[in-house]
């Protein structure tokens, strides 16, 4: 679908993903969207682990495009997010995911979930979202 891939590539020409994170991939479907990316050490904390910021972004960014995928006028904006990181990772690609598990006219709700190569969970979260008065048009990179 268009709507998906404009999305995919606003997410992946942003300026934070392209010099932060440039190993992601993006795929986003009906009600789901699944980030991708190789571990490197610059995202490491002094203990030689993924900083918690990185799961952070990748479960957030997961759960809103999730979100964004059934929002096809409208960006939609982060109100709350919560996480659990359940184990380090410091090597290796990690995955996630996120689904839309609730939506009505003013709120949606999306969890994700961050596993390692290996298919263990890492982290997991829940976040709430809003549609926002901006319209997904070229000018914020949704072409």
């Amino acid at each position: 679908m268009d709507h998906y891939r404009k999305l995919e590539r606003m997410y992946l020409t942003s300026n934070m993903n392209t010099q932060l994170y440039e190993t992601t991939q993006m795929t986003v479907a009906d009600e789901t969207a699944t980030i991708s990316m190789a571990i490197d050490s610059k995202y490491f904390h002094a203990l030689g682990a993924i900083h918690g910021s990185v799961y952070f972004k990748l479960l957030d960014d997961a759960a809103f495009f999730a979100v964004n995928s059934i929002v096809k006028d409208a960006f939609v904006l982060t109100t709350s997010f919560n996480i659990n990181i359940t184990r380090p990772v410091s090597e290796g690609k990690i995955t996630a995911t996120g689904k839309l598990k609730f939506k009505s006219r003013n709120l949606f709700v999306a969890e994700s979930t961050l596993v390692d190569e290996k298919g263990r969970e890492i982290a997991f979260g829940t976040g709430n979202f809003a549609k926002s008065r901006i319209a997904l048009t070229e000018e914020i990179g949704y072409k």
